[in-house]
C-alpha cells in the first residue's frame, strides 16, 4: 500500500527535522520566513527571550500596496530588501536563516538573495 503524503505535511516534516538544528540568539537572531497562498511574512526572533525583535509582512499597504501582486518573486525581493534595511538600522548584519520547512528556490531564494545583497549576513 502506497501511503501519499501531502506538500504541506512534507514541509512540516522538513520544519520538525531542522527545529533543532536553528537556534537564534541576541547577537545573531533567527529569521523566519511564512508564505501563505496571498502573502509573505518575516519574523526576527530572539530564541534565548523568546522574544520577536521584528515582524514584515506584505500587509503593509504603505510599503507594498504598489506592486501588483503581494505573494510573487517582486513582492519577495521587495521584502528581503525592506528587511536588511531594518535590521542594518538597528545594528544587525548576522542572523540564522529558518526557511520554515521551504525549498530554497523561488520566493524563498530571491528573499534571501535581495536580503543579503543589501549586506545581511547569513
Amino acid at each position: 500500500m502506497i501511503k501519499i503524503i501531502s506538500r504541506n505535511k512534507n514541509r512540516l516534516l522538513r520544519k520538525q527535522r531542522t527545529k533543532d538544528k536553528v537556534r537564534g540568539t541576541g547577537s545573531k537572531p533567527r529569521l523566519v520566513i511564512f508564505k501563505s497562498l496571498k502573502n509573505i511574512y518575516v519574523q526576527l526572533i530572539d530564541d534565548e527571550k523568546q522574544s520577536t525583535i521584528l515582524s514584515v509582512s506584505t500587509l503593509n499597504k504603505e510599503q507594498f500596496g504598489k506592486l501588483k501582486s503581494k505573494k510573487n518573486k517582486d513582492a519577495a525581493k521587495k521584502i528581503g530588501e525592506l528587511v536588511a534595511e531594518k535590521l542594518l538600522e538597528k545594528g544587525i548584519k548576522k542572523v540564522v536563516f529558518d526557511r520554515n520547512g521551504y525549498k530554497y528556490h523561488g520566493k524563498v531564494k530571491f528573499f534571501a538573495d535581495a536580503a543579503r545583497q543589501k549586506g545581511l549576513i547569513f
